[in-house]
């Protein structure tokens, strides 16, 4: 959150103060210029394509975090994705969110110019309120009166001697949507983000914003959005470890899960509201329905989704490829019991399986009863911020670190090998589904008659993670080794099971592959056991 005082003008050599804290212990951790702030926003207006709306977004750093919102902190607000949900051949999104605003602050010093850039057929949404705290008449001075009354108050800025009046939380509302009508814009009003805050009853806290902004919004007859109720039943619904790596370094400012899981939750607000005012909007959104794995499912037949990279899923064309031992998966389960879904993919670390949504895909088809087989680490040990950026970080702690990354320049939150594993079990696990660990197939390298062995590294974190989670492990790794150690012996004999280089399997290897998860689940109290051939 920026720091600003009323005596301040927004002008091009202004700067911020020193950290504030605020009185819900946030403490401003943007000590860029507030001119640099402002021109990391655009200038209002100047995204509309043609005779085409604009969609306005009205908030604070929830919606838009840090100097230059692009995630640097390590925090995302919302606004940052809320146009993946909008065609942009239709509308424009334009987030004109800045961080430390109120209610108050926003309407005196950012909404004149947006007021200005409004046209009719536009669009805006508004969801602020965290920030108005603190004292009305001194310092930041972003103070409102609570609740929705026709209540005002003259106050003098003890710094300038400024004399203004405050209004209701309500009573700036009811400012902005006659502002946007007077435009012909259509006004959105929309609870706020949840906090990283429990009740007495183990829920994530509901803001009182929210029946503030319903009860203007039904006396305005404009639609409302109750995001802060659509987030916090999501987050209630993840359990605790998850729900807090939704927010990054306090209780407010969210991670991109936070900012991700909020743009998403705005969009099917709106998209699922039965408000006919909202059907021009939702006629240009797009991307709302929950991408998942193209799957058949056949009554009373679970499904078997199998995760992983290329040595689970490879070119799989003929005998003289490369294969990957999930597409022969069919050897080892019965398929008259359970159906198999190979969603692996060639390349893949656990960061990039999940950055590329693939992830997403498996948690959004899960159903109680399935069952998800978890292998990678080929490709975590990777670089992290350069060439394909898709390594983690060693270990297995919940330790992780903000990368900028070298060819796209866009930064990114990362975490450890294990971290990434474990957030996969509890998704799983949320769905009511069962997950299992393998550990990685071992590569053609050998050293005194014997195969490479990874146990001090991808093995060791194998083995924390299912100490950890308690979940069913299979240690595909050595099975596998100890097989080619007694069959082979040497990396010549041993070729006829890879192909190409030492990491990939031909159809013999991926075969062996598929025979060794078989022996370890044999091995398992893994209800998935009854479904094996």
């Amino acid at each position: 959150m920026l720091a600003f005082v009323a005596s301040v003008a927004m002008t091009a050599d202004a700067q911020t103060l020193k950290p504030v804290e605020d009185v819900n212990k946030v403490v401003d951790n943007t000590p860029d210029s507030i001119n640099k702030a402002l021109m990391a926003r655009p200038a209002p207006g100047t995204t509309r394509q043609g005779s085409n709306p604009v969609l306005f977004l009205i908030g604070n750093s929830t919606m838009r975090n840090g100097t230059l919102g692009n995630g640097n902190n390590g925090q995302w607000g919302w606004g940052y994705f809320a146009h993946e949900y909008f065609d942009p051949t239709q509308i424009s999104v334009e987030n004109q969110a800045l961080g430390g605003m109120s209610t108050r602050t926003f309407y005196h010093r950012l909404w004149p110019d947006i007021r200005k850039a409004l046209k009719p057929g536009d669009w805006v949404i508004i969801s602020i309120g965290h920030n108005d705290n603190g004292p009305f008449d001194e310092g930041r001075a972003r103070a409102v009166i609570k609740g929705t009354g026709n209540d005002s108050m003259l106050v003098t800025i003890k710094e300038t001697g400024q004399q203004e009046m405050v209004y209701t939380y309500g009573g700036y509302m009811r400012k902005y949507i006659a502002e946007c009508r007077q435009a012909g814009a259509h006004p959105i009003l929309m609870s706020l983000t949840p906090r990283d805050a429990y009740d007495e009853n183990g829920k994530i806290v509901r803001k009182p914003h929210g029946a503030w902004l319903a009860e203007v919004a039904k006396e305005q007859h404009v639609p409302y959005v109750d995001l802060n109720e659509i987030s916090g039943a999501k987050l209630d619904s993840y359990g605790k470890w998850k729900e807090k790596y939704h927010f990054y370094k306090d209780h407010i400012h969210t991670s991109k899960f936070g900012a991700e899981m909020n743009a998403r939750s705005a969009a099917e607000g709106i998209y699922n509201s039965t408000d006919p005012l909202l059907a021009p909007l939702k006629a240009m959104m797009q991307h709302v329905a929950l991408p998942t794995v193209n799957v058949k499912r056949e009554k009373g037949k679970p499904v078997v989704f199998i995760t992983g990279d290329s040595t689970v899923k490879n070119e799989d064309r003929d005998d003289d490829s490369m294969w990957g031992w999930g597409s022969v998966a069919s050897t080892i389960f019965n398929e008259k019991k359970i159906t198999i879904a190979n969603c692996a993919k060639a390349g893949r670390s656990t960061r990039t399986f999940l950055n590329e949504g693939r992830w997403e895909q498996v948690y959004n088809s899960l159903q109680p009863g399935d069952f998800v087989l978890l292998q990678f680490g080929h490709n975590d040990i990777g670089p992290i911020d350069k060439d394909r950026m898709r390594g983690t970080i060693p270990g297995t702690s919940d330790s992780t670190h903000v990368y900028r990354m070298a060819t796209t320049g866009n930064y990114e939150l990362v975490y450890t090998f294990g971290w990434y594993l474990k957030k996969f079990i509890q998704d799983v696990r949320e769905k009511g589904a069962t997950p299992i660990l393998l550990s990685l197939t071992p590569r053609n390298k050998w050293k005194d008659g014997k195969i490479e062995r990874r146990n001090d590294t991808y093995g060791k974190w194998y083995r924390e993670v299912a100490a950890e989670t308690g979940v069913d492990f299979v240690d595909v790794h050595n099975i596998s080794a100890d097989f080619l150690d007694k069959k082979c012996g040497s990396k010549e004999k041993a070729d006829a099971y890879y192909k190409k280089d030492h990491t990939h399997t031909s159809l013999l290897g991926a075969k062996n592959n598929a025979q060794s998860v078989k022996k370890g689940l044999k091995k398992t109290k893994s209800p998935l056991k009854k479904y094996l051939k």
